[in-house]
Formats: structure tokens, C-alpha cells, sequence
């Protein structure tokens, strides 16, 4: 046997061996060695980002200022209690022959006063109402928001996975051409391939790494918008539970778009806008109305601090009760105006409503397509992965007798690389698009 045929053996050997293991890791993943790190599932990195969402918590406390208006308005039905102290000094005692002094010089005066509002053009009540739909509202802003973070942990979760899975193949993709590359130089060393050979593996090798540079830079960023998500610190080190099941839709689109117009609250939002500026548009006609108020006063005058009357003082201890009505007839327009300015206002709600509506419909059917797209995309991929296995294991065979060039080979290593990187593209994108339809629902999405 000669020495060229037993190079030929060995180094096809070698070759056959790394391009086996290579086969091998498609099957179990990629592997990724590092510090020991927390650990996160799907759950838990909800819930996570739940707690510490910054967003999150300003929901909440616009939820707590809107309660606090509510019950400010309230006090708007409730008698308001006044005192009042005052002192008061004319230029000299003003005297009457008959009746001595009439006003004294120094006069000091105390009240104390309750004043009840009647009527207020029904402003009163409004303002209360206004005031509970804007409490309404916050909660409703705060339930989007946290149907938002939820899906955002979603999209972060599987887009680390998917960036993982790709960094994976494309780093044992550079592992196997590198092998390549070796055995191509051994054989055009020895006289057995041409030139060419040995130039297509090098090329094919610097631009897997370049991919495999991106990919490495992709999945350091997906870590990063996972740990901002989660508020952890940018570079801490992320370990997540892989999901590699999936459950596909089993409904048609029109079932999805019933359940967004009835489950989504941002059209639940825009019917409390509506509500809003009905109150508005009413709050804004209270002047073509009297006020209508009731008080009562009680005081007490005198010439000293201590207001226990002195001369000129007849009646230090007094009070009286009114009721007082107002009304601004006329401001030039000034009511009307502004209720023409309100009626203009709730139409536009109105509007806005059947634009929220539209938009949804269209979000729905949108993330519905590209979810049917990525599920079938993922059976298909599936019965290609074996064949793409296949066809590297008999390009592998066929190079190792010489009967097939380093093109084929090449070729085959390159269509599995493409075909596993499609499989986790459509599988997790699966899963980041069921994500936004569930989201587009205002449901939570439960596997």
C-alpha cells in the first residue's frame, strides 16, 4: 500500500470523524461551558420583569394619584368650613351726638363660617364622575402595560434562544470547515486535490467566521435587552430553560379577531375616552346655569384683640344664615364656545375609537399570518434537516474516495448549517409571533 493512499485514509478519516461529531451536535444543541449563573424559565422571567419593570411601577402610581383625585372631588358635595380673624383700623372714632361712638377706631372681628353648595349647574357631580373614569382609565393603563411587559419578556426569552441557537451552528460550522480546510491543504500538499480545492475551503471558512463574529454580537445584545427587560446588570450572565416544543394554532383568523374586539383594552380605553368627554362636554355647559349656595356665619367683633366688644361695638356676638345665587348670564359666547369646543372633543374620541379598532383587527390578522407562516415554515424544516443530514454524510463519503470534490462537500455543510438556522428561525419566531397575537387579544398566553 502505498504511503499516498494510507495519507489519503487517515486524513479521511479524521475528516469523516469531525464531520460525524458535527452531525451529532445538531442532534443535541449547542453546548455553552461558562461561570454558574441563575437560571431562568419562561415564568420566572415574567414574573421578573413584572416586579421590576420601571414602566410598571409608574402605572401603579398613576393609579394611586387618580384615586387620590377621586377622593378630593368628592369633597366637591360637602360643606366647607371657614374662620377667619381679621383686624381693622380707621383714621379716628367716628362718634354720633346721640349714639356716642358708631365705629371705633381699632376693630378687631372673628368669624367662623359653613358654606353648603346647592347647585352647580350639575358641575359638582361631574367633576366626581370625571374624576372615577380617570380612575378607570389608569387601571386600564396599567393592565396594557403589564400585557406589554409580558409579551416584551416573551420576545427577549426566545430571541436569546434563537441567537444561542445560531451562534451554535455557526460556531460548529467554523469548527468542520476549519477541519476541512486542514485536510484540503493536506491533500493539495500531497498532490492529490488541485489548488482549487484548498481556495474554496478558505473562502468558505472566512466568511463562516464572519457570520459566526455577527452572530456571537447578536446574542450578546439579546442578552442585553434581556437583562435591561429584567433590570439585572447589562452583562450579567444569562441561562435560560430551552423550549423546543410548541402548540400550534388551532383556530381560524375570524376567531381571534372576535376575541381582540372584545377582550382588547385599548378599546376598552378609548369607550372610557368617549365617557370622558361626554363629562367634559356637560362640565363645559355648567354656566348656562345658576350657582345656588347656602352659609352660615357666626361672629364676633371688639375694639381689642380678644373681641368682647368695647364702645362702639353694639352687637359684639351675631350671626346670620343666606343663600346666595349667581349666574354669568352673559360672556360673550364664552360658554358656548367652549361647549362647541367639547362636542368637537368627543367626536374625535369617537373617531379614535373605530381607528383603535381598525388597527387591531390588522394587528391581529398580521402576527395571526406570521405565526401560520412560522408553524409551517417548522414542519417543513423539520423533514429537511434529516435529508440535509443525509446528504453531508454522503458527500463526506464520497469526498473520502475521492469520487466527490471539496465543492460538494462544502455545499452539503453549508445547506445543514442553513437548514438548522432556518429550523430555529421559524420555531422561535413561532413562539415571539403567538406571543404578539395573544398580546393583540389582551390574553396571556399560557403553554
Amino acid at each position: 500500500m502505498s504511503i499516498k493512499y494510507k495519507i489519503k485514509n487517515v486524513i479521511s478519516a479524521l475528516m469523516f470523524f469531525f464531520f460525524i461529531s458535527g452531525i451529532l451536535f445538531f442532534d443535541a444543541g449547542a453546548a455553552h461551558s461558562g461561570e454558574a449563573a441563575e437560571i431562568f424559565t419562561l415564568e420566572k422571567t415574567i414574573q421578573t420583569a413584572l416586579k421590576n419593570n420601571i414602566e410598571l411601577h409608574r402605572a401603579k402610581e398613576n393609579i394611586n394619584a387618580a384615586t387620590a383625585t377621586k377622593n378630593a372631588s368628592r369633597a366637591g358635595f360637602l360643606p366647607v368650613f371657614n374662620a377667619s380673624y381679621q383686624y381693622k383700623h380707621n383714621y379716628e372714632d367716628i362718634t354720633n351726638p346721640l349714639l356716642g361712638i358708631t365705629n371705633p377706631e381699632d376693630e378687631y372681628l372673628f368669624s367662623v363660617s359653613i358654606t353648603q353648595p346647592v347647585f352647580a349647574g350639575f358641575s359638582i357631580i361631574n367633576q366626581y364622575k370625571l374624576a372615577e373614569l380617570g380612575l378607570d382609565a389608569a387601571g386600564l393603563n396599567e393592565k396594557i402595560t403589564r400585557f406589554e411587559i409580558i409579551y416584551r419578556a416573551n420576545n427577549a426569552y426566545f430571541s436569546v434562544l434563537k441567537a444561542l441557537k445560531i451562534e451554535g451552528v455557526l460556531q460548529e460550522t467554523v469548527t468542520q470547515l476549519s477541519a476541512h480546510e486542514n485536510v484540503a491543504k493536506t491533500f493539495y500538499e500531497v498532490g492529490m486535490t488541485p489548488l482549487n480545492d484548498l481556495l474554496k475551503s478558505q473562502v468558505e471558512l472566512a466568511n463562516s467566521r464572519q457570520e459566526l463574529t455577527i452572530a456571537k454580537n447578536n446574542l450578546e445584545f439579546s442578552k442585553s435587552d434581556f437583562n435591561t427587560l429584567l433590570r439585572r446588570p447589562i452583562n450579567s450572565s444569562v441561562e435560560l430553560v430551552d423550549i423546543l416544543d410548541y402548540v400550534p394554532l388551532t383556530n381560524e383568523l375570524d376567531y381571534y379577531l372576535a376575541l381582540a374586539q372584545k377582550n382588547r383594552l385599548e378599546i376598552k380605553l378609548a369607550d372610557l375616552q368617549i365617557e370622558i368627554a361626554e363629562k367634559e362636554l356637560a362640565l363645559a355647559k355648567k354656566d348656562y346655569f345658576p350657582t345656588v349656595t347656602l352659609n352660615g356665619t357666626r361672629y364676633q367683633r371688639g375694639t381689642d384683640w380678644d373681641v368682647a366688644g368695647g364702645n362702639g361695638i353694639n352687637d359684639p356676638n351675631s350671626w346670620y344664615v343666606s343663600a346666595i345665587a349667581s349666574w354669568n348670564f352673559w360672556e360673550w359666547g364664552k360658554t358656548y364656545f367652549g361647549a362647541t369646543e367639547k362636542k368637537s372633543r368627543l367626536q374625535q374620541a369617537k373617531l379614535n375609537k373605530d381607528e383603535i379598532a381598525d388597527k387591531i383587527s390588522l394587528e391581529v390578522k398580521q402576527y395571526f399570518l406570521k405565526t401560520k407562516e412560522s408553524e409551517s415554515n417548522i414542519i417543513t424544516i423539520q423533514k429537511a434537516i434529516e435529508q440535509a443530514k443525509e446528504n453531508l454524510r454522503i458527500s463526506v463519503e464520497r469526498y473520502k474516495e475521492q469520487i466527490a470534490t471539496s465543492t460538494d462537500v462544502l455545499d452539503a455543510q453549508t445547506l445543514l448549517s442553513r437548514t438548522m438556522t432556518n429550523y430555529y428561525n421559524a420555531l422561535y419566531d413561532f413562539k415571539i409571533s403567538k406571543a404578539s397575537l395573544y398580546r393583540a387579544m389582551s390574553m396571556e398566553l399560557a403553554e
